[in-house]
């Protein structure tokens, strides 16, 4: 691709990856979300316990993302949030989630049911599962019994993990080694860019590192990749934690890791050395850029955001001996650009382009179309 179209594979789940993804599409119609599938919580998780369906949840807030600007996309895209109320069986139970689990079954595969869901929504790009099976995220946790210090329990269950109480030490999969989604490890191969969080750092950016097969495509891609850091620690799963602390975990499970640039809000970093030199580890550079909403500690503003990532991609265009287009060392140095432009509102991509042939057996296409993006939260909500 082009330096004005790169190709990008983004990972994540829930509101994370949401946000990412409404920076992204303003920045190219090449745009791949691959999105966990450990959610065990809410409308997933009554489905999947239910029917034995891929949790669709996180997958469908992919999709209404990067669901196109006009009346027709984003009808669609509001009827697949809308969440069913009452005291019935239905409650709670999102459209979306209903409609997809329906089409999965249909076409036999849930990769075909997406594709088929973001022709519907007019999505910009194309959403992927990790797996197209479900996965289930087992902790170690400590500080659960505070008469038995240092003792470690094993919570097992997404929604179980990211409300713990305790501290988690470790994270791994049941099955331990999951097949991951062919596409999804297609487009990791094939990137320029890959983009990691933010998003629940245990539940939602790591489970893609510990599917073998992606943690292949991702460490061993050819691809830059950058880490975006949450904006506030999240209540449980990384309470209490440092900016760096997430680096350090990150390293910790995934050995032989390399990133290029981390990207952080310089309002929730505090002393900027200690991550710098965290990143440096991973051999990234650190890059602080304002991208919360102002006044809100833990939105993402898709304006800032994406002004973050044109200047990363930018800067890290063209590298010779170690210094990036813009002069800057690569590997613990730290760039602060000026604040975020404003987007003047236009489309990006007018109508719809043909997508790349579909790595799925199901042969189902996918198409891309451009618009504006929302304003979401960078906490997680599993649904």
């Amino acid at each position: 691709m082009t330096a004005d179209a790169p190709a990008i594979a983004a990972f994540g789940g829930g509101h994370g990856l949401a946000a990412s993804l409404a920076a992204l599409r303003r920045i190219t119609r090449h745009l791949t979300a691959v999105v966990t599938v450990g959610d065990d919580g809410g409308s997933s998780g009554r489905l999947r316990a239910e029917l034995g369906a891929l949790p669709m949840g996180d997958l469908r807030m992919a999709l209404a993302a990067l669901a196109g600007a006009d009346e027709w996309s984003q009808t669609w895209a509001d009827l697949f949030q809308h969440r069913f109320g009452g005291g019935g069986e239905l409650a709670g139970h999102a459209v979306g989630n209903l409609v997809l689990t329906a089409l999965a079954e249909r076409a036999g595969s849930p990769v075909a049911a997406l594709d088929l869901a973001a022709s519907l929504l007019g999505v910009a790009g194309r959403v992927l599962p990790l797996s197209c099976a479900g996965i289930d995220i087992v902790a170690d946790v400590t500080g659960l019994y505070p008469d038995r210090a240092g003792q470690t329990a094993e919570i097992r269950g997404q929604a179980a993990v990211a409300t713990t109480p305790g501290r988690v030490a470790g994270v791994r999969l049941a099955p331990a080694e999951p097949a991951a989604c062919g596409a999804a490890v297609a487009a990791a191969a094939t990137a320029d860019w890959i983009v990691l969080g933010p998003g629940s750092l245990y539940t939602s950016v790591l489970p893609h590192l510990l599917v073998p097969d992606m943690r292949a495509a991702i460490t061993g891609a050819d691809a830059r990749r950058v880490m975006v850091l949450n904006l506030v620690a999240q209540p449980g799963e990384t309470a209490g934690y440092t900016p760096e602390a997430h680096l350090h975990a990150l390293a910790t499970h995934v050995p032989g890791l390399r990133l290029d640039v981390v990207i952080a809000d310089p309002a929730a970093v505090g002393d900027p050395d200690p991550l710098a030199h965290a990143a440096a580890d991973l051999g990234a550079r650190l890059h602080l850029a304002p991208v919360r909403v102002p006044g809100e500690p833990a939105l993402h503003d898709p304006e800032r955001l994406a002004a973050a990532f044109r200047a990363v991609f930018a800067q890290d265009g063209v590298v010779q001996d170690g210094v990036a287009a813009d002069g800057s060392a690569r590997g613990g140095a730290v760039t602060v650009p000026s604040a975020a432009r404003p987007m003047d509102g236009q489309r990006a991509w007018p109508g719809r382009q043909p997508g790349a042939a579909c790595a799925d057996p199901s042969g189902v296409g996918c198409s891309s179309t451009g618009g504006s993006g929302h304003r979401i939260p960078s906490g997680e909500c599993k649904e």
